[in-house]
């Protein structure tokens, strides 16, 4: 069996846990905590990172930073992953879904306008597949409007929009470490700040509430409880199995995006046959390999796809089933507008196994598989 996604794993994860345990600091902020997140900050340029316990957590610390409360609404596309909207929603937040466009199943930009009123607080982007929304757009509608940007980069990390690193681009960032993305620690994720004017208070919410980080830097002589917050810190077993990764990444992102186009590259013709649609990378975006995805004519074809590649020992996947039709969603939010998009593209969309030591073997074997289903 061809699994759809296993783990990455480069060789230097178990002797840097083991380093972390008999080090005698497992708990969070310890020594390969540290060290991720001064890679991350000097790798993209951001100004400060801090890892979460979850790419979930890191999205509550960053509702939490946009001070939305009951009676604000979030804008948001109905197309993504339940932790985009929880985090708002636990802040008492009503969401607003907004379709997508269809050639990067991304929040249309073209949309958001319509969706705003006196209650709205915050658009929330979310980078699907690594690839990035229509940021400056975004960001020029929030400015006109006074909304804050929340950036959901839990796929997008490596991936660029313009020559900038996503995570970096709007109000606050968020990425994913979790098992099924590009580099993992099991379960983690980290929080950006673009810039520093909120670091003191995500530090604050980060360490249960207290002015914690700014003791251990000598500013403060003890530290109390200060404010509202929980234990966002991870694990130092976890950041080490990360940092394992973090070195070899240029390994992790060359072979996935050998995966991402030798099978873009074998695809071409059915496409041009109209059998499938293919991923599209606007001019501007750089993508990651985060997933490589192929669209069908429709969700009877995609079920005999999965059925097809199951019976030959692959393990091919779904994606969403929309927010704004799931009974949380009618519950917490309304759909703005037509859903034209949304439902249609997610019932069409397939993803294919892609992970990092996939080998070619099981790439051919893929291709192979998925072009003999129309008889290629």
């Amino acid at each position: 069996m061809i699994d759809f996604n296993i783990p990455p794993f480069t060789g230097r994860e178990i002797e840097y846990m083991e380093q972390a345990a008999r080090g005698g600091k497992i708990c969070g902020d310890g020594p390969f905590t540290k060290k991720c997140q001064a890679w991350i900050n000097e790798h993209f340029n951001f100004p400060a990172s801090y890892l979460t316990t979850s790419g979930t957590a890191a999205l509550e610390m960053a509702a939490l930073l946009t001070k939305v409360g009951p009676g604000d609404e979030v804008i948001l596309p109905s197309y993504t992953f339940c932790s985009t909207a929880d985090a708002f929603v636990q802040r008492g937040a009503t969401l607003v879904f907004v379709d997508i466009r269809p050639d990067t199943m991304n929040l249309d930009e073209k949309k958001i306008e319509a969706a705003i009123t006196e209650k709205t607080k915050v658009i929330a982007t979310v980078d699907y597949a690594g690839v990035a929304c229509e940021m400056d757009t975004i960001n020029r509608i929030a400015a006109e409007h006074g909304l804050l940007v929340v950036e959901d980069a839990a796929q997008g990390f490596g991936s660029t929009y313009k020559g900038r690193p996503l995570g970096n681009l709007g109000d606050f960032g968020c990425f994913s470490f979790h098992e099924t993305k590009n580099f993992s620690m099991g379960e983690g994720g980290a929080l950006v700040l673009p810039n520093l004017d909120h670091r003191d208070e995500a530090e604050i919410y980060r360490e249960k509430g207290t002015d914690r980080s700014k003791y251990f830097r000598g500013q403060i002589d003890k530290y109390t409880w200060v404010d509202y917050g929980s234990s966002y810190l991870p694990s130092d077993l976890n950041a080490a199995y990360l940092w394992a990764q973090l070195e070899s990444y240029d390994t992790v992102y060359n072979d996935r995006m050998k995966t991402w186009n030798t099978y873009h590259e074998a695809f071409e013709d059915l496409e041009k046959e109209h059998l499938i649609e293919r991923p599209q990378i606007p001019e501007e975006c750089g993508h990651n390999a985060h997933m490589y995805y192929i669209k069908l004519r429709d969700i009877e074809e995609r079920t005999a796809m999965i059925r097809h590649l199951k019976e030959h020992g692959i393990l091919a996947v779904f994606h969403y089933i929309p927010l704004h039709s799931a009974p949380a969603g009618l519950k917490f939010g309304r759909f703005d507008g037509i859903d034209e998009y949304t439902t249609k593209e997610s019932e069409r969309l397939l993803r294919l196994p892609l992970y990092y030591g996939i080998g070619d073997e099981n790439r051919q074997t893929v291709i192979r598989e998925v072009r003999s289903f129309f008889g290629c």
